[in-house]
């Protein structure tokens, strides 16, 4: 089979789930650019072809594709009008697939969509494909029926982040990091201010031995703390050399439509603290269990959570790190392709 992907920015876990779906055909990317704030160098298997958008004309693209004839169509939402012209074209002759991470929230903008979704998306599309159960809602909204929307649209790299735990299991058993771990951007919506406001509080209240590094760059400044750590962007490859003297993930977002750093931390073994806007929690947290849930923007809750990683026992937050384990393996690369073969094979 050839399989047409017409997609914003890539990411690592996403060629993660195209390397095992090149097992079973030709696999074709069409992409936006890198985001500069994310410089992911990216390694491309045999039978994985991909193709700069900016690079083509509206005229170009569409002779490409007719060039590859696809066998299914996988189309990264609706905001690129290049993409959704395209597919049009293809739509009841081919599985034309739409993904979608956004959630149902039920703003006049989204009950706009649903009002105009039989004259616009679902004459594009034949099936929907998103992340979990808060995105399914919003594609039956659209007028999705039940058996053409499937779920687990996002995976990480799930043998890459289990390597990961299992590798560094045996001396964080033995002693383990004290350091709270943020992987992002530096941005408003990530919440990273409300993170190190929280961190700083609790330091000058209770004076601890606990740290918090950050890795990532965006456009809010670095602050200056000696307890919190930047080390900027860094490439997938040489995560291990943080994740081996860290030891509890936090993602404090006040806007997150999934997470998939959630899925990698949760795969390497973290205990994770997470805000209420992370979508990716309902697979990969249960409360008590292995992390915390606080509510988005109040840092006294986050200050709550991260005080009840803070007062456990080194035995309590190693069975938190296994919990975490277990809950990685709903999703995998390989599941992920399953549930594409199956939306192909429905016509």
């Amino acid at each position: 089979m050839r399989f047409l992907f017409l997609y914003t920015e890539i990411a690592e876990y996403f060629l993660s789930c195209c390397k095992e779906l090149s097992r079973h055909g030709e696999v074709y990317i069409v992409r936006w650019p890198v985001n500069k704030e994310a410089p992911f160098k990216f390694t491309v298997g045999d039978n994985i072809t991909i193709y700069d958008k900016p690079n083509y004309t509206l005229d170009e693209l569409r002779y490409l594709v007719a060039k590859i004839e696809p066998d299914v169509i996988i189309c990264s939402g609706w905001i690129d009008k290049d993409y959704l012209k395209i597919t049009r074209s293809y739509f009841k002759k081919i599985p034309t697939i739409l993904t979608c991470d956004t959630h149902w929230n039920g703003t006049i903008k989204q009950r706009i969509a649903t009002l105009f979704s039989r004259f616009t998306i679902l004459k594009i599309f034949s099936h929907g494909w998103v992340p979990g159960r808060i995105q399914k809602v919003y594609l039956k909204k659209l007028g999705f029926p039940e058996h053409r929307i499937s779920e687990g649209f996002y995976s990480c790299n799930l043998p890459q982040f289990q390597s990961i735990y299992l590798s560094e299991k045996p001396n964080k058993e033995i002693k383990f990091p004290k350091r709270f771990l943020y992987v992002g951007r530096y941005y408003e919506f990530k919440g990273i201010k409300d993170l190190w406001n929280a961190f700083i509080e609790l330091d000058n209240e209770e004076p601890n031995d606990w740290e918090l590094w950050c890795l990532g760059t965006g456009d809010i400044p670095p602050v200056s703390h000696p307890k919190i750590k930047h080390f900027g962007f860094i490439q997938p490859e040489k995560l291990n050399e943080y994740t081996s003297q860290t030891g509890v993930f936090i993602l404090p977002s006040h806007f997150e439509p999934w997470g998939v750093v959630v899925h990698e931390f949760a795969a390497s073994g973290f205990p994770l603290i997470l805000s209420d806007q992370v979508g990716s929690r309902e697979q990969f947290l249960e409360a008590g269990k292995n992390g915390y849930l606080f509510e988005s923007k109040n840092v006294n809750d986050l200050k709550i959570a991260m005080k009840k990683i803070m007062s456990s026992t080194t035995m309590e937050i190693v069975h938190m790190s296994e919990h975490s384990h277990q809950l990685s393996k709903r999703i995998s690369p390989e599941l992920w392709v399953d549930t594409l073969l199956k939306m192909a094979r429905i016509k």
